[in-house]
């Protein structure tokens, strides 16, 4: 394979990669700092790191502020992939956690490479063949193989938490319909650069209304005097939001839906090998199982991709 043609698979990989070792950051700083916040935070310092390599010439960015035009482009697409993700995805996944379990919520999540195998097929007329939708469903199959295992003493989640959780699934793969949308008139940074934006102002405009209400409102920016903090800030908002995102939306404009999507199932195994490897957490039986349907499912999905799907997605962009 030419490295051009590699390059969406490699972004697809890189994401994952960024994703799977951000817990391990997030853990720590939720310690010390409400969910909220903690979201806010992250996308703020994600707009100032963008925003500071847009204005040095690293980036190039091509947005012209009229409303619902941008240099003869339509802003629909690209306002409807921020709201999707981080907006609505964050807050459903955010507040659905913190009601259902973990087992529950993983296992949920890992739906959406199936939801988004639907959703484009019906929007953007893009069907996978059959030996792909079986193997998105492997690896659907091992993330919850591996969250069944991991949390099967957990209590039961209440059906609010369940809810809010589907809410992120379904918000998760129409983010996937969108920047697929978006990309047929923005670039890769375009969009990101929007949704960066677009978190930094909505979570931190939330946080700020939850501690004017609870009279904390002083001590809103008290955490960022802690140096764990601001190293998981420095992570996830230069490399889980801006760095992974960009990946993510790459591999959206260059590749089918339903492939870029299942991408985001290697997370499971790139947190399983970084908490084995760094924070010596057991290895069982069903994480090399779990792992090995994953990895299995991701290679086949794009192995059995054609040829034609991916030079038509790469032609859109010419």
């Amino acid at each position: 394979m030419q490295f051009s043609r590699a390059k969406p698979y490699l972004a697809g990989i890189g994401s994952a990669a960024i994703f799977g070792l951000s817990f391990m950051f997030t853990k720590g700083a939720l310690d010390k700092v409400d969910a909220l916040r903690l979201i806010g935070f992250r996308f703020a310092v994600a707009c100032l790191v963008i925003t500071a390599l847009i204005a040095l010439g690293c980036l190039k960015l091509d947005l012209a502020l009229i409303p619902g035009r941008s240099r003869g482009k339509d802003w629909r697409p690209l306002l409807a992939v921020a709201l999707l993700e981080p907006v609505a995805y964050f807050l459903f996944e955010t507040y659905g956690v913190s009601l259902t379990t973990s087992s529950q919520a993983g296992m949920l999540i890992a739906l959406i490479p199936v939801c988004v195998i639907v959703l484009s097929a019906i929007f953007l007329g893009e069907r996978p063949n059959w030996q792909q939708a079986v193997c998105v469903l492997l690896s659907v199959a091992g993330v919850m193989l591996i969250a069944w295992q991991q949390n099967a003493t957990d209590a039961a989640g209440n059906w609010l938490g369940l809810a809010l959780i589907l809410g992120a699934v379904l918000a998760g793969a129409l983010f996937n319909i969108a920047s697929r949308r978006a990309s047929a008139q923005f670039t890769p940074v375009e969009i990101t650069y929007v949704m960066m934006w677009a978190g930094a102002l909505v979570f931190n405009i939330l946080a700020l209304v939850a501690h004017w209400h609870s009279g904390s409102l002083a001590g809103y920016f008290q955490p960022l005097a802690d140096p764990q903090v601001l190293l998981a800030l420095l992570y996830l908002g230069v490399g889980s939001s801006v760095l992974a995102f960009f990946l993510v939306n790459y591999s959206l404009s260059h590749l089918p839906a339903s492939q870029a999507a299942v991408f985001s199932n290697l997370t499971t195994v790139v947190s399983i090998v970084a908490g084995v490897t760094l924070r010596g957490e057991p290895f069982h039986w069903y994480h090399a199982l779990g792992a090995g349907a994953i990895l299995l499912g991701v290679w086949g999905a794009n192995h059995f991709g054609t040829e034609e799907q991916v030079i038509d997605c790469v032609s859109e962009q010419a």
